[in-house]
């Protein structure tokens, strides 16, 4: 029965690969669509990854061990990716740090399901071992150390610190890791096995937030140390004032002071949807939430996924403070994740 169930098996993936040949040639298609159309993990414009595992960290946090397609690029541990997901027929866009060491034979992603998050809820609890995914090329600065280490990391802040306390031979690094409680620790138990790495855990329901002092009391030879942090706004705003060397990976965008702008109503002219965005909102979310379908990748002004051309009015760059005008610069890009409207304005997108 086994064997005849394998064969008939194979005689459907046959058949089935071959009329997906027969489709392929019959239109003028470029090398690379004949490549995706055999199999979608062959594309070099469409690069795809498949899902062969799925882990469950914490309650809320699981990686995905993905098996990439042939365009997927060497990352270095600390890097992140794009990764994509198809939801009702339109693809969705969020970067994730690489948790896996290079070489790996899979590559790891970890996401922390985020309330109301679209896609992060949809990768952490419901994608099953066997789907695709999309995947860009790695990216980022925050990197491997070259001197002797002090980590400081607060929830999911500790993903792209993994990578590099899997990836190096350290043996005198020191990570301090903040979290609720022991059970909320992604990574725990490997984070506790770790041979010359000295783990301490902050757990906040039972010590409140750590300050930096209180930090130079747990590490007194912090200011020997290159130090690296990754966790919430309000931890790396007070660790950057408190030690100017402190190198930083942010989730979210560092806002600079008085940076709304009026407000007003956005146009998108290719789609011609039209919103009316408040003076804290992006752009970017404020025209998804009016129905668009606006590209986007990083959400936090990284990528330049999101950057259409202003070509009439104003917005604020809700980062450095500047103000973008059209009649200055008309058709100059701005990021409309990290813009706000200053009055009424047009964006071709």
């Amino acid at each position: 029965m086994s064997m005849a169930t394998g064969f008939r098996g194979n005689l459907w993936q046959a058949g089935r690969h071959a009329r997906s040949l027969a489709r392929t040639l019959a239109a003028p298609l470029l090398p690379d669509d004949v490549l995706g159309g055999l199999h979608p993990l062959w594309s070099r414009r469409a690069p795809q990854a498949r899902v062969v595992r799925v882990v469950r960290e914490t309650a809320d946090t699981t990686t995905l061990f993905l098996r990439p397609g042939l365009a997927y690029a060497a990352h270095l541990p600390g890097q992140y990716a794009g990764i994509g997901l198809r939801i009702d027929g339109v693809w969705h866009w969020r970067t994730y740090s690489i948790t896996s060491r290079p070489g790996a034979s899979l590559l790891q992603v970890t996401v922390t399901a985020v309330p109301g998050g679209l896609v992060s809820g949809k990768l952490a609890h419901d994608t099953p071992v066997g789907s695709l995914v999309g995947i860009a090329a790695p990216e980022g600065e925050f990197t491997a150390p070259t001197g002797k280490p002090l980590f400081v990391t607060a929830g999911s802040g500790i993903t792209p610190v993994m990578a590099m306390l899997r990836s190096h031979d350290l043996s005198d690094a020191v990570l301090v890791h903040v979290e609720r409680t022991p059970e909320d620790v992604v990574f725990g138990h490997e984070l506790r096995a770790l041979p010359g790495v000295r783990v301490i855990e902050w757990h906040t329901s039972a010590r409140g937030r750590p300050t930096p002092e209180m930090l130079d009391e747990l590490v007194p030879d912090r200011p020997a140390r290159e130090v690296l942090a990754c966790g919430p706004a309000g931890l790396l705003d007070a660790l950057t004032e408190a030690w100017p060397d402190v190198r930083v990976e942010r989730f979210q965008p560092k806002r600079a002071d008085h940076t709304a702008g009026t407000g007003g109503t956005v146009t998108l002219s290719a789609s011609g949807i039209v919103a009316d965005v408040a003076p804290e909102t992006p752009i970017l979310t404020a025209g998804e939430a009016a129905g668009a379908l606006m590209p986007s990748g990083c959400r936090m002004g990284i990528c330049h996924t999101c950057v259409g051309k202003l070509t009439a009015g104003a917005v604020r760059d809700m980062q450095t403070g500047e103000l973008h005008d059209a009649a200055d610069q008309p058709g100059r890009p701005v990021r409309t994740c990290v813009s706000a409207p200053t009055g009424d304005c047009t964006i071709n997108l």
